[in-house]
This record gives structure tokens, sequence and C-alpha cells, in this order.
């Protein structure tokens, strides 16, 4: 048995004696994403939810023995949307910060990724540090880390949107200097898409990505590390980070 197994015999041993997971409704774990953030979560031409986030909120709920339900909401409203008992969990991409811990529980991480400046394509603006965006308009999530991060560089004409989809579309068109967002996102983009854009400067260390969940739900959050360790274990988790990346992103 290799280690990964033996970690994750050793915590279904540890948590079997642990609370019950809670959801809103019997026999159903109701996941909560924005359903417009490619490669992650979003629709595809025959209007079905799919994307990497999709797949795992589908395994981690099979492993729990639930039925998927997905709520769709504006990222600017996500966290919030949570207190107020509208689902059980958030998989979307969501960081974990020191900040988000006061008032959200958190998995153990999921995945790993960098913010990363995205340019048109076509133009010769080059930029690699936040400082370089000072005067520029640059467009961002809502509500995102990302936001906060240009807010705290100063000096940066932050345009915001509700998804990537919109600021994107600004970028191609011109009427942006720069959007700041997920590099694995740019990837994905550049390579699946074919938008007029490239990656730029790559900011910062990888950030841990985690499922999020009411803090006081403790047997939920119990039982969803124990669901992910599972899918890592038995080769779930790599086909479907393979499937939309080519690589394992489960680690920094």
């Amino acid at each position: 048995m290799n280690k990964v197994a033996l970690l994750a015999l050793a915590l279904t041993v540890s948590v079997a004696s642990a609370a019950a997971p809670q959801t809103l409704t019997k026999g159903v774990l109701k996941i909560g994403m924005e359903g417009t953030y490619p490669p992650f979560t979003y629709k595809d031409d025959k209007g079905n939810l799919t994307g990497f986030d999709v797949d795992i909120a589908k395994a981690v709920a099979a492993k729990l023995g639930l039925k998927p339900e997905f709520v769709l909401t504006e990222w600017s409203g996500i966290l919030a949307g949570l207190q107020a008992n509208k689902y059980d969990v958030i998989v979307n991409q969501v960081g974990v910060t020191d900040e988000r811990k006061k008032a959200i529980g958190f998995s153990t991480p999921y995945a790993y990724s960098s913010p990363q400046i995205i340019v048109k394509k076509s133009g010769t603006f080059a930029p690699k540090t936040l400082a370089d965006l000072k005067g520029k308009r640059v467009g961002v999530g809502l509500g995102s880390n990302f936001e906060k991060e240009l807010r705290a560089a100063g000096g940066i004409n932050v345009v915001t949107y509700p998804g990537a989809p919109e600021y994107l579309a600004d970028l191609a068109a011109g009427r942006l200097d720069a959007a700041y967002n997920d590099r694995l996102l740019v990837g994905y983009l550049i390579k699946q898409q074919g938008l007029p854009v490239r990656g730029a400067g790559v900011i910062g260390k990888p950030e841990p990505v985690a499922i999020a969940m009411k803090k006081t739900n403790t047997g939920l959050q119990a039982a969803v590390n124990r669901a992910l360790l599972q899918l890592k274990a038995d080769g779930t988790y790599a086909k479907i980070s393979r499937k939309w990346f080519g690589q394992d992103v489960s680690k920094p």
C-alpha cells in the first residue's frame, strides 16, 4: 500500500467518530460556484455546467454519498451566499487567506496557482510587476483577492467586472491596458479559446485553493477532507487535473 493510500486509511479511521456531515438538504450537497469562470466552472456549447471545479465538486459529493446540486452565483456575492445558507460549500477557486479564515471554514487545499498579469497579445506592453501597472486601466473580478492586491499596490486604475469573460473581452477590444487573474485560467484561455491575450508577469508565491464552508460545520469539513484525500489516493484527482491542465495542480 502506497503512502497516500495509508494516509487515506488513517484519515478514514480518525474521523469515523467525528460528527456526521450536516447539509442543508438531506442527501444533497449544495455547491456554490460562478458558472462563468473557465476552465474552472462554466457552461459548454450545449449549456451544460462543466470545468475543473465542477469535476472536483462532483467527485467529492460522490465520496460523501451525496447528490451534487449546483447554485450559480456571481463572485461578488458568493461568500455572503455561504453565510446566508444558500449552499453548503463553495467550489470556485476560493483562495485561502488569513482574513477569510476568520469567518469561513476551509478544506485542505485541492489546488495551487499564482496571480498573473494579462495583456493584449498584439500590444508591446509587457508588465512584470504590479508596479508596472501604475496609471493603467486594469480589469479584475469584483470582490476577488486579485482586486484587493491591485488596490493595495496603489496608483492603479482598477476596473471591476462580475466575471472574467467581461474584462477579457474589454482587454481584447483595447478598453483596458491589462487584466489580473489566475495563471491556470490564463494558460487555459490562451490554449483552448484562442483569445488575443497573453500572460505577462506572474506575481508572488503559489496560492492554496480550497473548498469553503461555514466555519461551524466541522463535521462537513472533516468529511470533505477525507473525500479529497481519498480522491488523491485512488487516482481520481490526478485524472481530473490532467484532463484540464495536463499536470498535477495539487501541489505548490
